[in-house]
């Protein structure tokens, strides 16, 4: 299966969103959203336990909001504003990157930064290394699930595995460090068509108790694929093509001074044994010597190295077959 691109989804006429989504970057759109929400700041009202906020936005202002892809409509009847449903990783991006969004509680007052870092730890323990997951791609211009653009456009390439290390996340460690973990991440992808992309969050020495560790988080990344050996030959760099070439040279080139040696060698011996047998010593010698006749002795000496060459091939087929 080639998981080399993006798999772009397709209009009525048949065409790709490829161009639509070129003439329309995600970083323009986020910019364009931070421009109309910055000087009216919507509020998002915190929703119940697992949730994260309800917004309610004026009309313009929803095309936007679905055009970058945050959060999810909600239809209310007979309302005047548009809804939409925030996941927690969201609200913070939204009101402590972008600032362009107030936070409420249910009893209407307004959330600092690290209120709202505090109220989402409460809920779920995993709420620092997701977020910084999450924003990590944001900043890279990727959507939710880490869609290359809008869902509506193009099919997400990965699938995302976020792994704590660190003694600040204490017994959340530990994920994806056995064989099946791993097996089982890559069978789950692959059967979906997507790349794994296992995001390493690394503590070290910091503490997870405000907004401010997010600076000394590091975010390495790693995608896994599986292994195909038809693949990883053809991609082999220019050097290693030549230095093969130039093995295969070096090896033909031997094999022929070695042919013609000893085809130079046995017209040698034919010309002696020619010259010998015209003597009656020589036909006497032949007589006593059967045991030692070239050709039975030719014969023995090749039979069993045409049995081993025969039997490599078939050996060397099973390997393959079993490593791809």
């Amino acid at each position: 299966m080639d998981l080399s691109g993006p798999r772009w989804k397709k209009g009525k006429d048949g065409k790709d969103f490829l161009a639509l989504a070129a003439a329309n970057p995600m970083s323009v759109i986020v910019a364009e959203l931070n421009a109309s929400f910055i000087s009216s700041k919507p509020v998002a009202i915190l929703s119940g336990p697992g949730g994260g906020a309800i917004l309610g936005v004026e009309p313009k202002q929803a095309v936007i909001l679905n055009r970058a892809a945050f959060g999810h409509a909600v239809e209310i009847a007979a309302a005047q504003k548009h809804w939409f449903q925030l996941s927690p990783e969201e609200v913070f991006y939204l009101c402590h990157v972008l600032n362009c969004i107030r936070v409420e509680s249910r009893d209407k007052k307004q959330m600092s930064d690290k209120q709202l870092w505090n109220h989402f730890r409460s809920m779920s323990e995993s709420f620092p290394e997701m977020y910084k997951a999450y924003s990590h791609l944001r900043f890279k211009n990727w959507v939710i699930l880490s869609y290359r653009h809008h869902p509506a456009l193009v099919h997400s390439e990965f699938a995302v595995v976020v792994v704590p290390e660190g003694a600040a996340f204490g017994n959340r460690c530990g994920r994806m460090e056995v064989w099946s973990d791993l097996l089982c991440a890559l069978r789950a992808s692959g059967s979906v068509a997507k790349t794994l992309l296992v995001l390493t969050i690394s503590s070290g020495s910091c503490e997870l108790s405000s907004p401010d560790c997010l600076e000394q988080l590091v975010v390495h990344e790693r995608t896994i694929t599986r292994w195909i050996p038809q693949q990883r030959r053809e991609q082999r760099s220019e050097a290693s093509r030549d230095e093969a070439n130039r093995e295969e040279l070096i090896s033909k080139k031997e094999s022929v001074e070695f042919n013609l040696w000893d085809t130079e060698k046995r017209k040698k011996d034919s010309e002696e044994q020619g010259s010998l047998k015209d003597s009656d010593e020589l036909k006497q010698k032949s007589n006593k010597s059967v045991a030692f006749e070239p050709e039975k002795e030719l014969k023995c000496d090749c039979h069993p190295t045409s049995a081993y060459q025969s039997t490599y091939p078939k050996h060397n087929s099973w390997g393959l077959f079993a490593a791809s």
